[in-house]
Parts: C-alpha cells; structure tokens; sequence
C-alpha cells in the first residue's frame, strides 16, 4: 500500500500558515477534495480539513473561488 503524501513528505504537523500545500487538496472551486482523490488516511484528512478551515478563518484562503 502507497503511504499519503504527508508520510512521504515527513510532514508530521498539518499547518494552517502553509497555503501552498492546502491548495493541493482543494478542487478549482475552492472545495476539499474527497479523501478517494486526496488517497490520505483518515486522521490526516481531518487534520486537513481542519487546516483548510483555519487557513479561511484567517483569510488566508478563500471560502469559495468564482
């Protein structure tokens, strides 16, 4: 079984500051992939997710792109 690109990475802590890898993860309109497009465990999905809503919080990434 192939290991999620965090685990590739040696990312061991999602970080909201870190737009650039986010923005991999989000379809053009703005929305989180799935986690059958992402192929990412379950944990770093919600951390994803949970990065993703923080980096909008802080208007860092839009909430929707038109």
């Amino acid at each position: 079984m192939q290991a999620d690109f965090f685990s590739n990475h040696n990312i061991k802590h999602i970080d909201y500051k870190d737009t650039e890898v986010l923005k991999r993860f989000l379809t053009p309109h703005g929305r989180l992939m799935a986690r059958k497009r992402t192929n990412l465990t379950a944990a770093h999905q919600r951390a994803l997710a949970t990065a993703v809503k923080r980096a909008r919080y802080m208007g860092l990434l839009p909430y929707l792109v038109r």
